[in-house]
C-alpha cells in the first residue's frame, strides 16, 4: 500500500546538500501537504493536551511518537526515510521525536547546540523540524549560525544574543570561507521543513503573547557508530513491531 505523501515536490541534490553542509542547516518552504499540516496539528494538539504527564516515567514531549499513532507512522513514513538518507546515506537509525510546541507568551529558548560523535566527524546526526504554521524571524522564530556546527562542539550556550556574540562567538570564523560568523534570523512560511545538523548553534524568539501556538515537531535521524544522549526512545518501542522500521531502532 502506497503511503499518503506528507511532503510536496521537491529538490534535495549536490547544491543543496553543499549549502547543508557549509550553513548547518537547510530551509525547505511549505514542504509538508495539507493533508499533513492537519494530520500533525491535530497529533501535536494531543501531545500538548496531556502534559504536564507521565507514562511510566516517559515525558509525553520527548516520547512524542510513542503517544500518538500519526507521529509514529512519519518516523517509517518512506519519503521522511528517503530525505534523512539523502543527508545522512543509507545506514540510519531513529534516534527521538519530540514535539516543541510554543503557546503564544512561550519565552523562547537561548543559543544551545548538540552532541553526537564530537570528535569524529564520519558519523552524522540530523534534526528534521516540522514548523507546521511557520513562523515569523520575532514570533517563535528560529535563530542559527551558519558555520557553527563545523566546530563540532555540543557544549555552545548563551541566554541571549549579546551573551553569544560576547562569548562562543568571539573571534569564530566559518571554517570553510573565512568570514565572521554571525547569527541568522529566519522567517518561514506554514508547511516548512528545516534540517539542521546536531551541533549547529541555534536559538528562539520569545512568541508573542497575543500569537497562536506555533505547532513544531523535530525527529531525528543519526549514523550509527557512536552513544546518542538524546536517544529517547522506550524499550517497549524499540522491541515493537512496526512496519517499515527494521533495523532503524537499533542503538547500532
Amino acid at each position: 500500500m502506497t503511503s499518503t505523501p506528507i511532503f510536496h515536490e521537491y529538490t534535495f541534490g549536490e547544491k543543496e546538500r553543499e549549502e547543508l553542509d557549509s550553513d548547518g542547516h537547510f530551509v525547505l518552504p511549505s514542504l509538508l501537504t495539507d493533508d499533513a499540516q492537519k494530520r500533525l496539528t491535530a497529533s501535536l494538539s494531543y501531545i500538548q493536551s496531556i502534559i504536564p504527564g507521565c507514562k511510566e516515567g516517559h515525558e509525553p514531549n520527548r516520547f512524542s511518537a510513542e503517544y500518538d499513532s500519526y507521529l509514529e507512522t512519519v518516523i517509517v513514513h518512506p519519503q521522511m526515510l528517503s530525505l534523512a538518507r539523502k543527508v545522512l546515506g543509507d545506514d540510519i537509525r531513529y534516534d527521538h521525536c519530540v514535539s516543541l510546541n510554543r503557546h503564544g507568551g512561550n519565552g523562547g529558548i537561548g543559543w544551545h547546540s548538540h552532541s553526537y560523535s564530537d570528535d569524529d566527524p564520519r558519523y552524522g546526526f540530523v534534526r528534521i523540524f516540522f514548523y507546521v504554521n511557520g513562523f515569523e524571524a520575532d514570533d517563535g522564530g528560529l535563530k542559527a549560525v551558519p558555520g557553527s556546527h563545523l566546530y563540532r562542539d555540543g557544549r555552545i550556550s548563551g541566554r541571549t544574543d549579546e551573551d553569544l556574540q560576547a562569548g562562543w562567538l568571539v573571534g569564530k570564523t566559518h571554517p570553510e570561507t573565512g568570514e565572521p560568523l554571525r547569527i541568522e534570523r529566519l522567517s518561514v512560511p506554514e508547511g516548512t521543513v528545516i534540517l539542521m545538523w546536531t551541533h549547529a548553534a541555534h536559538a528562539v524568539t520569545p512568541r508573542k503573547r497575543d500569537s497562536d501556538t506555533r505547532w513544531t515537531v523535530v525527529y531525528a535521524y543519526r549514523n550509527p557508530g557512536k552513544p546518542s544522549g538524546a536517544r529517547w526512545i522506550s524499550p517497549e518501542f524499540e522491541a515493537k513491531p512496526i512496519p517499515g522500521s527494521e533495523g532503524l531502532m537499533s542503538l547500532y
